[in-house]
């Protein structure tokens, strides 16, 4: 674990880029109004060109951290909360293709005043047409991954995806496995404290795996629905899919690999690395 001093009780947001295109200037323009407070950026760009990340960085609040590669989500992430000083005690790390609802970053600190062992709150997020994501997860088991792995794509219905999913009616304050990656506000001690994202994903289960770290150092993930966002989503991704789609198998193989260590776990690791490569082989054949 990494020593942590005190923090103070700033708000920063970190996001990260990779081709952000106009949808920036519109999570920034949202971003004024989900709070009364002041708010520090920091835009964390994976080597764009498309010019929207040095816009950004004309404003007065916003930070341009220019990493020149890309480095992929968690460990872009990291850096960006590692140019913040101790004044801020709480960063929210989110994706640029996402608009804040007005008063919603209010509402989730709002939240966090209430769970006082919270190391992590998301809020409700949902698509351009009002449909809700399902963005506060249990943690996917052996039985759920492997059940929402095979048949979520063809029966989407099943009862391992219902369940890993936590789709239970109207949504609802409450505790999780695991929140989105795609909008967090962090408690910043509960952050460090697990030394934030493991930068051995390149993008994918970043969020799943640190959502478990927390909960293993004693920290809650609080879903807080009182707050709402709209995410766009697919900008930074739909260029390259069938590399995404790589990151994703690989990212899942590592999450379970690594809960699921020794002899006896070895032929059925096997197996599951040669299911997701069948299941690879599958999906980039459709594109």
């Amino acid at each position: 674990m990494t020593e942590h001093p005190s923090y103070g009780d700033g708000i920063a947001v970190v996001t990260v880029t990779y081709f952000p295109g106009e949808t920036l200037e519109k999570f920034l323009d949202t971003l004024e109004k989900a709070t009364d407070r002041d708010v520090q950026v920091v835009v964390a760009d994976n080597a764009s060109t498309d010019g929207a990340p040095e816009k950004a960085a004309r404003r007065d609040n916003v930070k341009l951290l220019s990493i020149g590669e890309n480095v992929g989500y968690g460990t872009a992430a990291n850096r960006g909360v590692a140019e913040l000083d101790d004044s801020y005690g709480w960063v929210v790390v989110v994706n640029p293709d996402l608009e804040w609802e007005p008063g919603s970053l209010d509402a989730l600190l709002e939240v966090a005043e209430r769970w006082p062992r919270g190391g992590a709150f998301g809020p409700l997020i949902h698509d351009l047409d009002g449909t809700v994501y399902p963005s506060a997860r249990l943690l996917p088991s052996f039985g759920r991954g492997i059940g929402h792995a095979a048949f979520g794509k063809i029966w989407p219905g099943n009862p391992w995806t219902r369940q890993y999913r936590q789709e239970t009616g109207t949504p609802v304050e409450r505790t999780a496995g695991w929140l989105s990656g795609s909008c967090q506000l962090f408690r910043r001690e509960a952050f460090d404290s697990v030394d934030g994202f493991d930068t051995r994903y390149f993008m994918y289960f970043e969020d799943v795996d640190l959502g478990d770290r927390l909960s293993r150092a004693g920290w809650l993930n609080v879903y807080a629905p009182s707050s709402s966002v709209m995410h766009i989503g697919g900008h930074s991704t739909s260029q390259a899919s069938a590399k995404m789609l790589r990151a994703h198998h690989e990212s899942a193989y590592r999450y379970l690999a690594d809960r699921h260590r020794g002899l006896l776990w070895k032929p059925v690791m096997l197996a599951v690395k040669a299911g997701l490569a069948l299941r690879l082989k599958l999906e980039t054949r459709r594109k």
